[in-house]
């Protein structure tokens, strides 16, 4: 202990001078010289004690690190002062904090303010919304609470709340003073009454209310002796019984005194006191000697000769028996019995007592609560503060239960999900475990080192009930070979299942053999129950961290795999790298009509490497001419064989970016990063596209719809196009500047997802706005994110300004896709899809062209051809073919009108 004081005494003393230790304040009351003072004071060389003077405690003089070290220090070589000292003046809070203090993990310590950033702190080892019934104002009635999250002295919050300073150290001068029994028996009997009530009616602390409860009862009846006893156990209880709790008390006897004698324990119904307290009747024995019922092995223990009795019960407010108080031997010079009018004061103050030892022990009661919340919480914090493995929460689980039920051995057995039968996992701990040299250190605990009883582990794992089972021995579902060639011996179980949030059993604990030898009781019971929701939330939550880290290495194990086979190889990077690239007039790249279909793919991909030469890209962002012929050939590699959005409609994306870029000046407008973005996304815009749209993602449950509730496909198409920007030998943005680099994702991700036609419709409307009016501007960022979306728009739907041979053959590869994708609706789905993907409404194709040139393409262009002459070819284009269109579309009406 005195090793404790000193640690303490050191964190707590302030650099003030005259500041000590909160554990020293105050050591002694002011002017007071305790027993061993003048040792003090002849060790430390002074006329008074150091702290032991009024005027040394306000002006501090004499009162340095260096008296506190000394007198600390004689402290330590005067071992009994120091106990007798504790005995005489410690209070019943005093030793409660100490008790808490100890009672506690080694990480918590009594002192809550204490620095965290003292050299002695060490880390602590640590081994849908609830409803609210009470809103917090409702705390507000009794003023400010003190905080619910203290701080330990390492820095680790915790719940549990310590003592104040005020509540440990009560100066005596404050406390009522009691008149003496000679000023009592001066007063008549109401007035004596009424004192001795107003005594009782503020403790609120059971035992010391007890003992001025008995004091006060020796008084009144002129007993020489009195005792008082407490049922213990509920009704009908089989183990109910009367525990003494306080024993041979005296109107000169201090509550200290008695407090160190044997506790008595009275069986329920025997005895004088068991019968009063069965029949709730009272008794006055002239001759105890003469009553059948009176047991004298107490008289033969203590050598006290018992004569005369009164005994009398104490009711609470319900009339319900709550304890037994009995008076022994009435002082007198003939040593005559209590008589009717010592009943009858007895009895009045009896009424009284027992309302103020009711309000002591509710108070008690609450006071246990609280504290056992505060457990609780503080069990939890400790639960879910780290859960990266399996072994570290477990291991957190089985220290922090030990320590709190203290049992000889705890055991937590997790169940195995495929089996739901056999335990997958078997977790130890020992007592002696927490007192080895690496048991700091320890992260994990020991895994099956002792037998498993399989028939009471077995049975809670199967049935999801409780067993506290007090002999094992004498249950039918123990197995005894488990204790067989070992000197440990199974006494007492108590075996718990632990449930996930999905109320599902996940595992068991078992505590075995309580180390005060006692079987495990209700309140263990209940306090492990409410544990156990808290293990089991912890273990399936680390549960599926564990199992979510291992989705996550499978799903870098998957990309690489699959990074590898979508990465084109380097042998035809390098083939192509050395073909000759013709230039853009040889390609005619430069023309909005532009016919995609006098290209094969090799050529497809010549024509984009010249893009990005002509767009002098490649020398500005000093990008690898091998590194950039190798990305165009995974991402063609990475496009499907579906019927239209595959490479060939990418490359047509392309090149009409490309075109109008390059006619109108506008990569002069919007510079070389956003340039580069543009032309990138149009070739990525539609990788890994499945020849089906968003909503067949959603309608079908897709995996891509999980993922993404919006732009389903857009988005998948970006992650793909980042994907081989980062895969290995891609890289084609490596060499620019982290700035230069957002920038670029940036512009990147917001002109993929502008090929979400919903995302047109969103956005069109500001743009229009802006052409109309001739308000925009390209020098701000708000109008040129407008352009680029309506410019990645243009580009996807570009075929529908083709000349119409091209038109037609592009419309008919668009109508095929559609009409797949609806009849998978059809067969898998079952569900009608919508005309324009009905293959029974394809003679109403062309009339569905116009809907679309109308709704969609018609105002784009229009508000192009206003922003750039330039681009009056793609208007005219548009209305050619919607003229077209619907030629052919009211021609069909007309044949079927005629049918």
């Amino acid at each position: 202990m005195s090793r404790r004081l000193k640690k303490s005494a050191k964190l707590e003393t302030t650099k003030e001078a005259g500041s000590y230790p909160v554990l020293w304040r105050p050591l002694w009351p002011p002017g007071w010289n305790p027993r061993g003072g003048s040792q003090l004071c002849e060790a430390f060389n002074m006329s008074e004690p150091p702290i032991g003077s009024a005027t040394n405690h306000a002006t501090g003089d004499a009162t340095d690190s260096h008296v506190y070290e000394r007198l600390e220090a004689w402290l330590d070589e005067h071992p009994t002062f120091v106990v007798d000292y504790f005995v005489r003046k410690a209070s019943r809070q005093m030793v409660d904090a100490w008790l808490l203090a100890h009672a506690v993990p080694q990480s918590i310590v009594c002192e809550s303010n204490s620095s965290p950033t003292s050299p002695t702190s060490r880390p602590g080892s640590g081994a849908a919304t609830p409803v609210r019934k009470i809103s917090a104002h409702e705390f507000e009635r009794s003023g400010i609470l003190r905080p619910m999250v203290n701080t330990t002295i390492d820095g680790t919050p915790t719940f549990i709340s310590f003592p104040l300073p005020e509540e440990c150290n009560i100066p005596v001068g404050q406390r009522s003073s009691r008149k003496s029994r000679q000023q009592l028996q001066a007063l008549n009997e109401k007035e004596l009454i009424f004192e001795l009530v107003k005594d009782i009616c503020n403790d609120l602390e059971v035992r010391s209310l007890c003992h001025k409860i008995l004091q006060n009862v020796s008084i009144i009846t002129h007993a020489d002796r009195c005792s008082l006893f407490l049922i213990k156990g509920e009704k009908n209880c089989p183990n109910r019984c009367l525990v003494s709790q306080l024993f041979d008390v005296s109107s000169d006897s201090t509550l200290e005194q008695v407090e160190q004698k044997e506790e008595i324990s009275v069986p329920w119904g025997t005895g004088i006191v068991g019968y009063v307290a069965k029949s709730g009747e009272s008794v006055n024995i002239p001759d105890c000697y003469q009553d059948a019922r009176f047991n004298n092995l107490i008289d033969q223990k203590t050598g006290y000769t018992t004569r005369s009795m009164l005994c009398m019960p104490i009711s609470n407010i319900e009339g319900e028996v709550m304890g037994v108080a009995q008076v022994i031997n009435k002082n007198g010079p003939n040593g005559e019995p209590f008589d009717d009018n010592d009943q009858m004061v007895f009895a009045q103050y009896l009424q009284f007592c027992g309302i103020g030892l009711r309000n002591a022990q509710l108070y008690e009661r609450s006071q246990l609560e609280n504290k056992r919340n505060q457990v609780l919480l503080d069990l939890a914090r400790m639960v879910f503060e780290e859960q990266s493995t399996i072994e570290l929460v477990v291991y957190r689980i089985m220290t922090h239960t030990q320590s709190l039920l203290q049992c000889e051995r705890c055991q937590v057995l997790l169940v195995d999900e495929s089996t739901k039968g056999t335990f997958s996992r078997v977790f130890d701990l020992e007592a002696n475990d927490l007192e080895g040299e690496d048991c700091g250190s320890r992260t994990s605990p020991f895994e099956g080192r002792f037998p498993i009883n399989i028939g009471i582990t077995g049975f809670v794992a199967t049935t999801g009930e409780v067993l506290n089972i007090p002999d094992a021995y004498k249950d039918d579902r123990f197995d005894a070979s488990v204790d067989e060639g070992s000197s440990f011996r199974h006494c007492s179980i108590l075996c718990m299942p632990i449930w996930n949030a999905n109320q599902k059993i996940i595992g068991v604990s078992q505590l075995i053999n309580k180390l005060n030898g006692t079987p495990f009781n209700k309140n263990d019971e209940n306090l492990f129950e409410a544990f156990a929701i808290f293990c089991g939330m912890g273990i399936h939550n680390t549960q599926m961290y564990e199992k979510a880290i291992k989705a996550m290495a499978k799903q870098r194990v998957t990309l690489e795999v699959l990074s590898y086979h979508a990465t084109s190889p380097y042998e035809e990077a390098l083939e192509l790298s050395f073909v000759v690239i013709p230039s853009t007039q040889a390609y005619k790249l430069h023309d909005l009509k532009f016919n995609d279909f006098s290209l094969e793919d090799e050529h497809m991909c010549k024509a984009c490497l010249r893009m990005f030469i002509d767009l002098d890209l490649i020398e500005r962002f000093h990008i690898e001419y091998k590194v950039l012929c190798r990305w165009l050939l995974s991402v063609k590699k990475n496009y499907r064989q579906v019927t239209y959005h595959n490479w060939r409609h990418a490359f047509n994306v392309g090149q009409v970016m490309f075109a109008i870029l390059t006619n109108t000046q506008l990569w002069r407008v919007l510079g070389e990063l956003e340039t580069l973005a543009l032309i990138v996304a149009c070739l990525c815009h539609d990788l890994d596209h499945r020849g089906t749209n968003n909503s067949f993602q959603i309608k079908s449950c897709s995996p891509l719809a999980q993922l993404y509730s919006t732009s389903t496909m857009e988005h998948h198409h970006f992650d793909q196009c980042i994907m081989i920007l980062n895969s290995q030998g891609n890289q084609i943005l490596s060499h620019l500047s982290t700035e230069e680099y957002t920038r670029v994702v940036h512009v990147l991700e917001e002109a993929i997802l502008a090929t979400d036609l919903a995302v047109y419709f969103r956005k069109r409307g500001n743009f229009f706005k802006l052409v109309d009016a001739k308000e925009y501007d390209w020098r701000k960022e708000d109008h040129r994110a407008l352009l680029r979306g309506m410019l990645m728009t243009a580009c996807d739907v570009a075929a529908i300004t083709k000349p119409w041979d091209i038109q037609k053959v592009v419309a008919e590869l668009v109508a095929n896709e559609f009409f797949q994708q609806g009849d998978i609706e059809k067969q898998e789905l079952n569900i009608q899809p919508i005309d324009m993907m009905n293959r029974e409404k394809k003679d109403e194709l062309p009339l569905m062209q116009v809907g679309f040139i109308d709704a969609i393409c018609m105002p784009v262009y229009e508000a192009f051809a206003k922003i750039s002459d330039k681009l009056e070819p793609l208007l005219e284009g548009v209305k050619s073919n919607r003229t077209q269109w619907l030629k052919i579309g009211e021609e069909r009406k007309n044949l079927q009108e005629e049918k």
